[in-house]
């Protein structure tokens, strides 16, 4: 009976021990990085939401302050992050019988050029896009803001993780 005691407080042990090991928010930051760029966002998309582009530049500027070490520079960072807006739809994305969207779908899509100075081959072009659905009854004037908000959550999450996580 102690012997079975004995691995069940070794094993907890263990088990404690390793979880040490993860981190849901690492970085791989190579140590002579010190600094970074987010340029402001340009709103490139045909249909323009005039607070688009602020609010998701200085979403992205916070998560790297928060999670990263970086320095945040206006210009010239060993990382530099340029973001246009290239799509800002909605579309129907469920019809009833009667040929009447039934709910609509938000989507902004995103144009990331990364640019690691210190080390090139890192960088990137690359677009992101994210949505959210709201029911076609409701006026679009109604929940953008929340919309927007949850979608520029889910791009920032996305471009953190593949300029910086390498997720």
């Amino acid at each position: 009976m102690t012997k079975i005691k004995y691995f069940i407080v070794l094993f907890c042990c263990i088990i404690l021990c390793s979880c040490g090991i993860y981190k849901f928010n690492a970085t791989s930051i190579a140590p002579d990085v010190t600094s970074i760029t987010v340029y402001p966002a340009e709103n490139r998309a045909m249909k323009i939401n005039p607070s688009l582009a602020n609010t998701l530049t200085i979403a992205l500027q916070d998560k790297y302050r928060k999670l990263t070490k970086l320095e945040m520079l206006d210009d010239g960072g060993d990382l530099e992050v340029e973001t246009t807006i290239t799509s800002y739809d909605v579309t129907a994305t469920a019809v009833t019988s009667q040929e009447v969207a039934a709910q609509n779908r938000l989507t902004i899509t995103v144009k990331i050029s990364f640019t690691n100075k210190k080390y090139p081959d890192e960088g990137f072009d690359k677009s992101f896009a994210a949505y959210q659905d709201f029911d076609a009854t409701t006026a679009l004037d109604a929940v953008e803001a929340q919309l927007v908000d949850e979608i520029v959550e889910i791009l920032v999450e996305d471009i953190f993780n593949a300029t910086v996580a390498n997720w």
